[in-house]
């Protein structure tokens, strides 16, 4: 369910930026959380991502010359961002608007030239820098704005791919394209099967009798384009070249642990090594948790989650004190089915499964550990499964 004040909200900071919201659309994209399958996305492996009811909101009208008016009503003081469709170049100045020039520019490399800029208003209540895809929201976002305004034919899925292109090849972040595809192809009460190999996918209900998808924000301050997301990506990247020269692959997620446990030692480097064995195990614990989930075994569903995380802490070297403190005493509170970090790492959410009657016992004793551990306070949102993009 979108939210009814946040569409109120971002209709009236049109009018009050831009004078009026006459002949103005609204839009919504949604955040994601992934359930399981972490830093697969970019090996050629499966993911478990779900479109969550939280995103960011939009507010457009086109304009009949080449000026774009941006801004947002979450960052920068709400401050109007102007530029134009002939200054379509990222800069560190730009900061938050690089990301929808970034998809305007890459509409335009596919052929769709805009004949006329636009003005725009942003908010939305994905919390920043949650790793919850507050920039794949905007991405999608914008996409689905472009293609409602000037009638450009491209699906859902391409909007995702766009998104994906343009934040590695704009924003110089080496995403993969779950985070995009989550948002662009959410489904109400299903998260998505998605193998990043070759885009197919399938729905999977979720039926979560009895139990809550929780959110634990670490509220640690961290930017993704970060060098050490781009370097766990190279680092793949040399490993899958030096496993190439044994066995004819195309990503590390065409592998399963057996064939990689055979071949392992074509990699020297034991640091490189331990990162393809996460990329390779976590692919094949995404396999199986799916059919658990299939079988209604949610409680191998949970196992699965936590040999996650300890993966992501021991081989891929991406959780940190926060996130691990956050996921091991999860483990810990009776009636909590799986909890583990979700999305790139370094800071950021984890995401738990959790019996409704165990969540007031969840928030007391993995927040206070935290409080007492980290010295500031962690936030915990109870989330639901929500749709893909829409017109308002």
């Amino acid at each position: 369910m979108t939210d009814p004040k946040l569409k109120e909200a971002v209709l009236n900071g049109f009018a009050e930026k831009y004078g009026d919201a006459e002949g103005v659309s609204c839009y919504f994209a949604p955040g994601r959380v992934n359930l399981i399958g972490e830093h697969t996305d970019y090996n050629g492996g499966h993911v478990f991502p779900c479109a969550l009811t939280i995103g960011t909101y939009g507010a457009a009208r086109r304009r009949d010359d080449r000026k774009l008016r941006l801004c947002s009503l979450n960052v920068g003081g709400g401050k109007v961002v102007e530029t134009s469709l002939d200054e379509l170049t990222p800069s560190p100045e730009a900061g938050w608007t690089n990301y929808p020039k970034g998809v305007i520019w890459a509409f335009e490399g596919r052929g769709m030239k805009l004949p006329t800029g636009f003005d725009l208003v942003i908010t939305g209540n994905i919390p920043n820098g949650s790793g919850l895809s507050s920039s794949a929201s905007l991405e999608v976002l914008t996409g689905f704005i472009l293609r409602d305004l000037y009638g450009f034919e491209v699906s859902n899925v391409e909007l995702a791919q766009i998104g994906q292109y343009s934040e590695n090849n704009y924003n110089g972040m080496n995403c993969g394209i779950m985070d995009q595809f989550a948002s662009a192809m959410g489904k109400a009460d299903n998260a998505i099967f998605l193998d990043t190999a070759d885009l197919s996918y399938e729905y999977a209900p979720i039926a979560l009798d009895g139990m809550k998808i929780v959110i634990a924000n670490t509220n640690k301050k961290h930017k993704l384009t970060d060098s050490q997301y781009n370097a766990r990506r190279a680092a793949c990247e040399q490993a899958l070249a030096e496993l190439q020269q044994k066995v004819d692959i195309k990503g590390l997620g065409d592998l399963t642990p057996e064939q990689f446990e055979a071949v392992k030692d074509a990699i020297p480097d034991e640091d490189r090594r331990r990162k393809a064995h996460h990329a390779v195990y976590e692919n094949a614990r995404t396999i199986e948790a799916v059919s658990a989930l299939k079988a209604g075994d949610i409680r191998r569903f949970g196992e699965l989650m936590r040999q996650s995380h300890e993966s992501l802490r021991d081989d891929y070297d991406v959780t940190g004190v926060e996130l691990d403190t956050l996921a091991e005493t999860a483990w810990t509170v009776p009636g909590v089915i799986g909890s583990r970090m979700t999305g790139g790492g370094f800071g950021g959410c984890t995401v738990s499964i959790v019996e409704d009657g165990a969540i007031d016992a969840f928030r007391d004793k993995v927040g206070g550990v935290y409080r007492k551990k980290i010295g500031y306070d962690a936030d915990f949102y109870i989330v639901s499964i929500g749709g893909g993009p829409e017109k308002l």
